[in-house]
């Protein structure tokens, strides 16, 4: 499944536009705690945090994460969306919580990290 193939199911808007949808979503995750992440993060990841500092896409980039969801319409900072173009992390936007949205992906067959 790829990243613009998931945004449907959790009602998500792109908010890093030069951010490449065809990448594949391989597991989803769900942490707020940066140093759990960075321990557990995988190729692939759909990561859903609640997030917005630029530490977040050090870590997707670090584990080459397909994308970073924010639920409840939690707007990412601005610095933090610079730094995830620059480094090709795609940031998604859903009104949806971080419970919605993970069972969501987990229904649609997105398995668990590895």
């Amino acid at each position: 499944m790829k990243i613009k193939d998931i945004m449907p199911l959790i009602d998500a808007q792109v908010v890093t536009p030069e951010a490449d949808l065809e990448k594949d979503v391989l597991c989803g995750y769900t942490c707020d705690l940066l140093s759990w992440v960075m321990a557990h993060g995988q190729e692939g990841m759909a990561w859903v945090t609640v997030q917005i500092h630029m530490n977040v896409i050090a870590v997707a980039a670090l584990h080459d994460m397909a994308c970073v969801i924010m639920p409840e319409s939690i707007h990412m900072e601005k610095e933090s969306l610079d730094k995830a173009a620059e480094e090709g992390v795609c940031v998604l936007e859903s009104p949806l919580s971080g419970y919605e949205i993970c069972g969501r992906l987990h229904a649609a067959g997105v398995p668990d990290k590895e």
